[in-house]
């Protein structure tokens, strides 16, 4: 049975004619229908082009896996499991760049990947499910193909959980480097290459330093601040973005259904055709760049910018879009166990607690529907609301009622998560109407309780709520001459992408007419 479809076949065909070089795929097959799909997706591979070649000798001890090697030379890119679901498109671009395909980075970082001394031995724990896993196994994979220093395994957690029990894997995508604990989270290759190039830093602080100042300086890069930068450069005047992640919280969002004219997308899709989008105007963006100062313009009518590098920028503008990130509950044991059963992200992790208990705590929509997900693949879900009812919408409560392994726990605020030290083991709640005190024996815990602004670093700086947002007028400006705010950071009832394009737009002409009238 073939695991390709007539057009992704002929979509692959075409993308391998680009290889540069012969390339060989070696497997190293078991017993079991993975190995059989395994062997049947290699070969289904290897007759699309007359530069690939396959066998099936290998001696990984971990089966089913492929390595990805040009010819003549040992294979350092490596598939433990199947890529498919997110990671299909990590294969793809494994196969091209092993293949000799240049990766689509700037040549500077490439120079750099290059230069990076080994050996460097990454292994990336994976789920299929995870938005947030390609970015991490596309960039070290890119590495590895570049680098004869640098080797990348991609495991495919859900296929390998003896050995994600035994590593204690709760939480992905989780990166080993020779045999220690690398990373957890979204990395992408700027982000990786920083941690391992102790000079990047450095650099890129005196690079920005250098700058002129802009006519308007964003500041974030989610969708509020994506189209502040393509309504301000379509102006023409000098537009920069500085961000520490760009797409920031979108990343991390799985279905989007309420785009509007796009029936579906998923976040980190849409964060590639936002930032392709930007690319094509002439905007200044610095990423992996974190904001910790806002200074008011003074005589020569220039804002700064203070950055966590060192480095500082000056603009006749501001348009602050930092946008928000999970709440947490603030709890004794939530940040000790965070990564070792604590999770924030159901799509992520989930497949790691196959057959296990966990539960969700809130009662929203994106809490109802976490548990709704979860309970395809857990034993158990118990949901903890703090409210008297569910405030998600009537027909996911419904929905969720209908499972036989969920249990609903209303007038409850959870006070603590337990562990044994390595992993959590249950978690502590009060009836607010008993005030008797309960606990649920559990392996997982997936917080799901709205969001926190990203505004610590603008306290005292200029006028919010008292829950941290920025307070705007109605052409979004803030209490400071020349700044603006957009998005999920600021006072704007309803926080959704759609919301916060819009915000961001209006953001950059009330910028640009700020300029012509001052």
């Amino acid at each position: 049975m073939s695991l390709l479809d007539t057009a992704t076949t002929a979509q692959l065909k075409t993308y391998l004619g680009n290889l540069r070089r012969p390339i060989e795929l070696v497997a190293s097959l078991g017993e079991g229908a993975k190995s059989d799909e395994m062997r049947g997706l290699v070969e289904e591979i290897a007759v699309l082009s007359d530069k690939v070649t396959a066998r099936f000798d290998g001696t990984d001890v971990r089966r089913p896996s492929f390595a990805i090697g040009a010819v003549g030379e040992a294979p350092r890119v490596t598939f433990a499991g199947l890529p498919l679901g997110h990671e299909f498109t990590s294969l793809i671009l494994a196969l091209l760049h092993v293949g000799g395909h240049p990766p689509k980075e700037e040549a500077d970082l490439l120079e750099t990947v290059r230069g990076l001394e080994g050996p460097l031995h990454f292994e990336t724990f994976f789920s299929l499910t995870c938005q947030n896993c390609p970015d991490v196994v596309q960039a070290l994979n890119i590495m590895a193909a570049l680098n004869p220093a640098v080797t990348h395994v991609a495991i495919d957690g859900a296929l390998f959980q003896e050995e994600v029990e035994r590593r204690k894997i709760m939480a992905v995508p989780q990166v080993f480097l020779n045999g220690e604990l690398f990373g957890q989270g979204r990395m992408d290759l700027a982000q990786i290459v920083a941690k391992l190039d102790t000079g990047a830093v450095a650099r890129a602080a005196e690079k920005i330093a250098a700058k002129d100042p802009f006519d308007v300086l964003i500041v974030g890069g989610g969708p509020a601040g994506a189209a502040a930068a393509i309504y301000a450069a379509r102006k023409g005047i000098r537009t920069g973005v500085v961000t520490e992640r760009f797409g920031g919280q979108v990343l991390d969002t799985m279905g989007i259904e309420n785009f509007i004219s796009v029936q579906h997308t998923e976040g980190p899709r849409l964060v590639a055709q936002l930032e392709s989008h930007v690319k094509d105007y002439d905007v200044d963006v610095m990423n992996l760049q974190k904001a910790v100062g806002l200074k008011p313009a003074n005589g020569d009518g220039l804002a700064t910018v203070e950055l966590e590098s060192g480095a500082s920028l000056r603009a006749k503008t501001v348009i602050l879009s930092t946008g928000a990130r999970w709440r947490q509950i603030g709890v004794p044991g939530e940040d000790e166990y965070r990564n070792k059963g604590v999770a924030y992200c159901p799509h992520c992790d989930g497949p790691l607690y196959k057959g296990k208990r966990t539960a969700v705590i809130g009662g929203g929509n994106s809490g109802v529907e976490a548990a709704i997900d979860l309970a395809g693949i857990v034993a158990h879900v118990t949901l903890i609301e703090f409210d008297s009812e569910l405030r998600a919408d009537a027909v996911l409560q419904t929905k969720l009622r209908s499972l036989p392994n969920v249990t609903v726990i209303t007038s409850a605020l959870t006070t603590e998560v337990t562990g044994d030290g390595e992993k959590v083991t249950g978690l502590v709640y009060r009836d607010r109407k008993t005030d008797e005190v309960h606990t649920v024996e559990l392996e997982g815990i997936f917080v799901q309780i709205g969001l926190v602004p990203n505004t610590e670093w603008l306290h005292g700086a200029l006028a919010m709520t008292n829950r941290g947002e920025i307070e705007i007028d109605s052409h979004l400006a803030t209490s400071l001459p020349g700044v603006f705010a957009a998005g999920d950071v600021t006072t704007v009832p309803f926080k959704q992408i759609v919301i916060a394009m819009g915000e961001g737009s209006k953001a950059a002409l009330s910028a640009f007419d700020y300029l012509i009238r001052h």
